[in-house]
């Protein structure tokens, strides 16, 4: 089906625009990128505005209960099954698990740190910089999660990316990434996160040349906001500073255009003769959002002790065990420290949850010396954590004489899951893997 549209909406990767957002989280949104390109009054008309054709990505079950219930109507040039079959990539991917077991991955109770990864020289996208480093589950059951880093030098060409596994939560450290999807353009800049949900189809382009970064994938689940509970009715991540892409379209023929899609872990491509990024209008509620982390509120206490990491989540993915993350996003923003009597860093713990940190830019509060930005840290469930000697003596000098303090300039972030996670033996084999700084008390 043809159609004269009466404009081109396509300005390819002209960085230098400002784009526009909606607002919101958890909405029912709409977008039109030409006037009268969405249908009024239902989704699936005989005949769409344009000549356009109704699609529809759902990102739950249909019977699942209203209140979680996710999918959008999308208004496109050419349906997005116009496709020639999906054969299995060439070259393959060997660094993206989405079954964690024994054959693939190992479970180690020792903590765990690297260095940055160094970004290659060789040209290098954001699909063939995706590796995992660890996880718990699998993406065939609609279970689990994985963490994965990136890094890359070369933005996607003629091509975009699918994850029929599960959601991406992706936080930039080094490089903005543009990125593009079904419903519009994203520009997310290291102290911002991007959710890509699955199964949209999205490019990443890299404005700043060589990028870095870690991703969080959750299986059979999606983000949202944790409840606030006694803190009230505000605070935390305000649902008004998300931002949701608007309509933009390109009409332009792209012979040869590869779709890569990551399907069980395994990449799968598949060609056609067009973008898949044409849809002309959309509404719904299941869609890519990004979120400023400086916007963040954070809470803490007031006069003793050190309040749990969990004051500080951002997103959460549930299972259906009430409390209970399949993983949480928590960040450890700038923030005053003030309580009294009180050891101020974070305290030793044992816990039955796992956490991976990362840290975005500045140094971390418990290891400023041994933890640097681009590094992160694994310790799983019911290993033994904490500060660093030097951090401990630091603290002790002070004593009780310690004044209001200001943390500022860092940016932490933990992924946190009541699932124990396995570590690929790349990760273990990495030459930015190190041996743990052992905390106070074997000196």
């Amino acid at each position: 089906m043809e159609e004269n549209f009466p404009c081109k909406i396509n300005n390819g990767c002209d960085f230098g625009v400002e784009l526009e957002y909606q607002s919101g989280f958890g909405n029912h949104f709409m977008s039109e990128a030409l006037p009268g390109a969405l249908p009024q009054g239902q989704n699936n008309p005989l005949k769409c505005p344009y000549g356009l054709y109704a699609e529809q990505i759902s990102g739950t079950s249909f019977t699942s209960p209203r209140k979680v219930n996710q999918r959008s109507w999308l208004y496109r040039i050419k349906p997005s099954v116009t496709h020639e079959p999906f054969k299995p990539r060439v070259p393959s991917h060997q660094k993206l698990v989405s079954e964690f077991n024994q054959t693939n991955s190992t479970a180690t109770p020792n903590q765990l740190r690297w260095r940055p990864v160094d970004i290659p020289d060789s040209p290098t996208d954001f699909i063939d910089g995706l590796f995992t480093m660890c996880g718990s589950g699998t993406s065939f059951l609609r279970h689990g999660f994985a963490i994965h880093m990136y890094t890359a030098n070369k933005s996607m060409q003629n091509c975009a990316f699918c994850n029929a596994d599960g959601d991406f939560l992706i936080v930039p450290q080094e490089g903005r990434l543009w990125i593009t999807t079904e419903c519009g353009k994203l520009q997310v800049s290291p102290g911002e996160i991007v959710v890509l949900p699955q199964g949209f189809r999205f490019t990443v382009d890299l404005p700043d040349g060589p990028s870095r970064g870690y991703v969080a994938e959750v299986f059979g689940a999606h983000f949202q906001l944790p409840d606030l509970g006694p803190i009230g009715a505000n605070g935390l991540a305000s649902p008004r500073d998300f931002l949701v892409p608007t309509a933009w379209f390109s009409k332009d023929p792209h012979p040869g255009y590869t779709i890569v899609q990551k399907f069980g872990g395994e990449l799968f491509t598949a060609r056609q003769n067009f973008s898949p990024f044409n849809v002309v209008s959309w509404h719904g509620n299941y869609v890519p959002y990004k979120y400023d982390l400086g916007k963040f509120s954070p809470y803490n206490t007031v006069l003793i002790d050190h309040a749990d990491p969990s004051i500080n989540t951002v997103l959460a993915a549930l299972t259906e065990k009430s409390g209970v993350p399949l993983l949480d996003f928590v960040i450890f923003p700038p923030r005053w420290l003030v309580a009294e009597h009180t050891f101020r860093p974070p305290y030793y713990h044992c816990n039955c949850m796992s956490e991976f940190m990362g840290l975005i830019y500045g140094k971390y509060e418990a290891k400023p010396d041994g933890f640097i930005p681009g590094g992160a840290s694994l310790h799983s469930c019911m290993t033994p954590h904490g500060p660093d000697t030097k951090t401990f003596e630091d603290t002790m000098v002070h004593g009780n004489e310690a004044r209001p303090f200001k943390l500022s300039g860092t940016m932490a972030f933990m992924f946190e899951s009541n699932l124990i996670p396995r570590v690929c033996p790349w990760a273990l084999e990495s030459p930015s893997w190190i041996t743990t700084t052992i905390s106070v008390g074997l000196d």
